[in-house]
């Protein structure tokens, strides 16, 4: 049966359409404005979130995400209270909700509790950036039994070999990274990208999303027919930075944030 992440890809695949996929961090500045910026987000029409959650020694995160999981940190986030904060959204209709953990955490809070609070939170999927690869084979299909993805990190270095072993342990989607190097917004989309992105193409069906760097709409153009969905992170969480700054206010948060999302969501939802 498919998942909520599948369907979401396939029903815009269908009307030939790209899913855009927009990054927050839980608990910055504070879980209720994590809330508000979920709802904003849901109602503005994005096909799925991402939630980061804070850790103290992020595994490929540019200095914008860096600071947001500092600010979160140091709020006194936890991994319960976050869970509580998107669970209270379950009836609120968002889209499929992707978390992006460290598998550090998983594994020091208990795989299958971790992935039970995901299920009863309304969590569609995961992201583990630092996932052994002698242990994903085994995680998959703890994670497959819960009725979640286990979404896959490659890179553009990744060897070609690993890549295929990568996809045996991977649902929903693939997260493919778009540069060498940490998260973080630049000025275009490199060529190895879209090499790589034609080669996965004949490799696995699962949809192709795009993330770490892509920040304008026409990022998201140039990954047309090649990729199935764009991530944009820190482009986003910059505007936390603003709260932590008083430059704006919660309200302002949430309005700022859905401003870019619309927009981005309309490049991604252009026709191919």
């Amino acid at each position: 049966m498919s998942s909520r992440i599948s369907k979401a890809f396939e029903e815009l695949k269908q009307d030939g359409k790209m899913a855009f996929m927009p990054f927050i961090t839980a608990g910055d500045p504070d879980l209720d404005a994590t809330k508000a910026v979920l709802k904003g987000l849901g109602e503005s029409g994005v096909d799925l979130i991402e939630i980061g959650f804070p850790y103290s020694d992020p595994i490929a995160d540019g200095p914008v995400i860096q600071s947001s999981y500092t600010r979160a940190l140091d709020a006194k986030v936890t991994v319960p209270k976050i869970f509580e904060a998107i669970g209270d959204l379950k009836n609120e209709n968002l889209p499929p909700l992707v978390v992006m953990v460290s598998y550090a955490i998983v594994f020091r809070f208990g795989v299958d509790k971790f992935l039970s609070s995901c299920v009863e939170a309304g969590v569609s999927g995961l992201i583990l950036p630092d996932l052994p690869g002698a242990e994903a084979a085994e995680v998959f299909k703890s994670v497959q039994s819960k009725g979640l993805d286990l979404v896959q990190l490659i890179a553009p270095t990744t060897s070609r070999k690993r890549v295929k072993k990568i996809l045996e342990s991977c649902s929903g989607f693939v997260y493919c990274i778009a540069v060498a190097g940490t998260t973080g917004e630049r000025q275009d989309v490199a060529d190895a990208l879209l090499d790589q992105l034609k080669w996965l193409k004949e490799e696995t069906s699962l949809p192709l999303a795009v993330g770490f760097g892509i920040s304008q709409p026409e990022h998201v153009d140039s990954l047309r027919g090649l990729a199935d969905g764009a991530i944009v992170g820190s482009a986003i969480v910059r505007n936390f930075q603003k709260v932590a700054d008083g430059d704006f206010t919660s309200e302002e948060l949430v309005g700022s944030v859905t401003a870019l999302a619309t927009e981005m969501n309309a490049a991604a939802h252009r026709s191919i």
